[in-house]
């Protein structure tokens, strides 16, 4: 990489999955190199495999045997004829060791030096080689690993803390500590994610920076010697210090401030010798200090939205600087116009806490191209979301001349992206991007825990015209005549039991010459509670569209339904209603003591044995999927008096893990 040669390639391996090898390979196709994909077995029919000129298989689904395996993958770039292999993001695109194998390979790696990359891989290096630089960073603690050493530390610096994997990133093995007598067990948490996540458990500590905006800069440098920086993104809008959604420029950062943040962030490059594309990230605080927290070297998930507002095409760039080219443009030349916006789309059960969801795609409609918006996804309909990677399925990026115009145009877009078949956050993300905060831009990192805390705003209740759209999908689903008008006032159907999280409702239909009409009424505690009546008419069916006019409105859904569970898209949200008395409600017939998963996935640990006592809300089992660990906590006291699951086993969306015997009231016959 450091050599001012030209090199020559025709053919790039693309060492990852998803849509981001799916965007990788879009630009090569452009600029006319010849592309090689690789997956794992139960990738072989995604639509990065479809979109390469060639593939070739890497072994099992588990990223160790597959999309981890770093000698597989240099095989698979010397089977293939391939002169340089791109490495996405995630997965290996930080790993010096994965950057050192594919040059002595005699390869050509699509980013920064393994050097570099070693610089900024470890946070607690990192800090030091910022403060180098003369980049201010956060107060904190680096050093040794023993829990006496952190609580020491942290009682000098002071709650609220960070704790943080040295390692990695993506908000894994991170924990906010408020409470110093709640370190040792965050300490413990983190270290198992981050070992989990990126094979260290090494930690750092630092001071919490309260109500911050996370404000990054992207940069990108040749082998020359030049580096500039393309400006500021704004990723404040987080979850589990995940980013959702992602806006360039900044709301919050004036052209003074963006040319001392980008001039610090050149620094860091330069102090290093990177080359290539990466980002330095910063906190930004109330008053307008900003704080260094780490350089990712490579290319960043919400890249696009730089490339709406400069017009460059970031992975274009990566190309030419690993072939040698020089940078055509100087930090004066570099123009940012107009406003970009990106959300990420994730197959997650936002109410249960934003957990990762597995299971098969059942319906995908990315909006069209009249929405005015670019869609990076890696779906195919009918392919299978597994534990096995990351729980981000897609992105949507809207561009306007202005902030607002750019809002108004993604928030469209994702009222009218159909993802069925598994919980996902899309009607989530339509919420956050409706917010009066977020429209005012005045986000911080604390935007979704300040005011989407609340169960009933994660979990909105149906309205009975959607109820009474999930029957009618029920009753048209074998394509019956029943529905068919005409046939007489004297028909009335059976009554229907629709289920909705907490929420249940029984639904009858009556013929009526010109329709029918519906009887919508919620098994509510109140006897007085009255039952909707809706006249429906027009009422039309194919396999994945419903149609029906409810009181005069013409309402259009997609529609799947699977084992008596009916998925539906309808107004800008989806919705999952089942019929009651399916499995779901057998599960629920054990009683509160069953402890089942919330998601498919790895059990990491298990607490507690057979015949233990436990108390209400003590933590039970550890489960990792996509990534991520969870625990399982009791949700009433009593015995174990069940347990169906070890450490190191699988477990499926569903599976009963544990059941608790609920403990008998003191003075109760045993």
């Amino acid at each position: 990489m450091s050599t001012k040669q030209i090199r020559s390639l025709t053919t790039v391996l693309i060492a990852n999955r998803g849509e981001i090898a799916v965007r990788v390979a879009r630009t090569l196709r452009r600029m006319g190199y010849r592309t090689v994909a690789v997956y794992s077995d139960v990738d072989y029919d995604s639509l990065h495999v479809k979109v390469a000129d060639s593939a070739i298989c890497l072994g099992a689904a588990p990223p160790a045997e597959s999309y981890l395996n770093i000698a597989g993958i240099i095989d698979a770039a010397r089977r293939s004829g391939a002169d340089a292999i791109h490495p996405g993001y995630g997965f290996l695109a930080e790993n010096a060791d994965f950057a050192d194998a594919v040059a002595a390979a005699g390869l050509i790696f699509v980013g920064p030096p393994a050097e570099a990359i070693r610089a900024m891989g470890n946070k607690a290096q990192a800090k030091d080689r910022a403060q180098a630089a003369d980049i201010p960073c956060i107060p904190g603690y680096q050093g040794s690993q023993e829990d006496a050493d952190f609580i020491s530390a942290a009682r000098d610096i002071g709650a609220p803390l960070m704790v943080k994997a040295a390692a990695g990133g993506g908000g894994r093995g991170m924990r906010l500590v408020t409470a110093l007598q709640d370190l040792p067990a965050a300490l413990a948490s983190a270290r198992s994610e981050a070992q989990a996540a990126f094979g260290s458990d090494e930690l750092i500590l630092e001071r919490a920076v309260l109500a911050p905006r996370h404000i990054e800069i992207q940069i990108l440098a040749d082998s020359h010697g030049q580096v500039i920086h393309l400006g500021e993104r704004d990723c404040s809008v987080q979850r589990r210090h995940q980013k959702l959604i992602e806006e360039a420029p900044s709301p919050a950062v004036n052209a003074q401030l963006r040319a001392a943040m980008g001039a610090a962030a050149v620094r860091a490059a330069q102090a290093i010798g990177y080359v290539g594309a990466g980002t330095v990230e910063f906190l930004l605080d109330q008053d307008g200090q900003f704080y260094f927290m780490e350089m990712n070297t490579r290319l960043q998930v919400e890249h696009a939205v730089t490339e709406a507002i400069t017009g460059l095409d970031l992975v274009e760039w990566q190309m030419r600087v690993a072939a040698g080219q020089a940078l055509d443009m100087a930090q004066d030349e570099v123009a940012l116009h107009g406003h970009a916006i990106e959300v990420r789309l994730t197959a997650e059960d936002v109410a249960a806490g934003f957990l990762p969801q597995t299971g098969t795609l059942l319906r995908w409609r990315a909006p069209g191209e009249d929405f005015g918006v670019r869609v990076d996804h890696g779906l195919v309909e009918g392919g299978e979301i597994s534990p096995y990677y990351d729980s981000m399925v897609a992105k949507l990026i809207a561009y306007g001349a202005t902030r607002d115009e750019a809002r108004r145009k993604l928030l469209r877009a994702v009222e009218n992206c159909v993802l069925l078949g598994l919980p996902s956050n899309q009607g989530f993300l339509a919420d956050c991007l409706a917010h009066p905060v977020f429209a005012a831009g005045q986000a911080h990192t604390g935007f979704v825990a300040d005011h989407f805390a609340d169960p009933k705003v994660l979990a909105p209740v149906p309205e009975a015209g959607t109820v009474a759209m999930a029957a009618l999908a029920l009753l048209t689903e074998d394509g019956q005549s029943v529905l068919q008008p005409g046939l007489g006032s004297s028909i009335v159907s059976p009554r229907i039991a629709i289920k909705a999280g907490g929420q249940q409702w029984q639904v009858r239909l009556s013929a009526r010459p010109d329709g029918w009409l519906a009887e919508v009424a919620a098994d509510a505690a109140d006897p007085d509670a009255q039952a909707a009546m809706l006249e429906l008419r027009h009422i039309r069916r194919d396999d994945a569209t419903l149609q029906a006019e409810i009181n005069g409105v013409m309402q259009r859904a997609t529609v799947a339904i699977r084992d008596d569970v009916v998925h539906l898209f309808l107004n800008g949200r989806a919705w999952v209603l089942a019929r009651r008395g399916d499995a779901a409600q057998a599960q629920e017939k054990r009683g509160t003591g069953a402890v089942t998963a919330p998601l498919t996935g790895r059990v990491v640990g298990v607490l507690v044995q057979s015949g233990e006592q436990v108390q209400a809300g003590q933590a039970l089992i550890v489960l990792e999927a996509m990534k991520m660990e969870h625990t399982l906590t009791a949700a009433i006291a009593g015995e174990v008096a069940e347990l169906n699951v070890a450490a190191g086993s699988q477990t499926t969306l569903g599976a009963l893990l544990m059941r608790i015997a609920p403990a008998q009231p003191e003075g109760a016959a045993p």
